[in-house]
């Protein structure tokens, strides 16, 4: 049953909306990088998706918060329950799953 309701757009779709992979990464210090946020962040499974620290389109500077993708879902829940509210770089950060509720 479960290919059958695989090979409908519909029901794919519907299933992929209660997947995530993706995680918002609040309260990084303003010194916390790409390759910082790495680090912390590979030990729980394989990034596909280049990790972003958001900076302000004019200074450059750090907003405080990024993005990590990872390969599976799985890889995702482990990360979120290992780093939520634990501290990088001096920081305590805060981690929320980036997935589209729409």
């Amino acid at each position: 049953m479960i290919r059958v309701l695989h090979k409908n757009s519909l029901a794919r779709s519907l299933w992929a909306r209660n997947s995530c992979s993706k995680l918002f990464v609040g309260g990084l210090s303003y010194d916390t990088n790409e390759t910082v946020l790495k680090n912390a962040f590979e030990k729980y499974g394989e990034i596909i998706e280049a990790v972003r620290v958001i900076a302000h389109h004019v200074s450059g500077k750090s907003r405080g918060y990024g993005f990590v993708r990872f390969t599976s879902d799985a890889s995702a829940k482990v990360a979120f329950k290992e780093m939520h509210s634990k501290v990088l770089d001096g920081r305590n950060i805060r981690v929320e799953f980036a997935c589209k509720n729409s």
